[in-house]
């Protein structure tokens, strides 16, 4: 087990990534406290995980809250001890892509921006304040393919300010990993493109009768979109001791949408 004996913290672990990465370090031996604003999910992930012999705790988080976030870590560090891997998986709002920058509202175009920075900076630099005690820990943070899109995926998607929110979310892992370095505290940001299990039903349809599905896998080097099991895959890895040599990078799993020197 790569995780054994690790506890990590998963905020938005409600949702899709979240879900999926909660359940890969649980497999792979860590325990997992659930954080998010929708109890009942959390609630029935814990379920399902300790079912499968794994070990969860579930509470309602609001991850834009520097109180609540701080008290949660103070609570989960009474009870186990330390924390070692913190993830956040926290929604930026990318439903409001689809609109061109020169017709979007400005805070259409700042809410993924704001919600995006602030939610990682208050999750990352409170778990680093912890993980200083032990002078070890893995930060992992979320963007996407937004960040760096070619020229001619520019040009056909709309990203909006959800694509400036990732390419900020980068900057910031970098800056952190920088600092926290010397403290033998490690960050690592995954950097997936689209995944077609995380569209709702009516999306999923529409890219597909549209093209925009197929023209995506195209664009890809690998020739499909990433999975949420290869996600969650790679965040394990990244949160193990076997990427000890890593920080400071964007783990690219675009699948090859993106090449680049990450």
């Amino acid at each position: 087990m790569l995780l054994k004996d690790k506890n990590a913290v998963i905020y938005g672990a409600g949702g899709s990534i979240g879900s999926a990465v909660a359940r890969a370090f649980a497999r792979e031996g860590a325990k997992v406290f659930l954080a998010g604003r929708t109890l009942p999910k959390l609630e029935a992930l814990a379920e399902e995980i300790s079912a499968k012999g794994g070990a969860a705790e579930a509470a309602q988080v609001d991850a834009l809250d520097q109180q609540a976030v701080e008290q949660h870590l103070d609570a989960i560090l009474k009870k186990a001890g330390h924390i070692d891997i913190s993830f956040n998986a926290i929604w930026i709002r990318g439903d409001l892509q689809g609109t061109p920058l020169i017709q979007m509202t400005s805070e259409n175009f700042t809410l993924p921006v704001l919600t995006g920075i602030k939610t990682h900076f208050l999750t990352a630099t409170a778990a680093a304040r912890h993980m200083l005690q032990k002078r070890s820990g893995v930060i992992l943070t979320l963007s996407s393919s937004a960040a760096g899109l070619s020229g001619r995926d520019r040009r056909y998607h709309l990203t909006g300010g959800f694509g400036t929110a990732c390419a900020a979310i980068e900057a910031l892992s970098r800056s952190l990993a920088g600092e926290l370095g010397p403290q033998g505290i490690r960050v690592v940001c995954l950097r997936p493109d689209a995944i077609p299990e995380t569209w709702s039903p009516e999306h999923r349809d529409d890219h597909s009768d549209s093209g925009v599905r197929k023209y995506m896998e195209n664009g890809t080097a690998l020739g499909h979109l990433p999975t949420l099991e290869e996600v969650a895959n790679a965040a394990v890895f990244m949160a193990s001791d076997w990427a000890s040599a890593m920080t400071g990078t964007i783990a690219n799993l675009t699948c090859g949408s993106i090449m680049d020197m990450d």
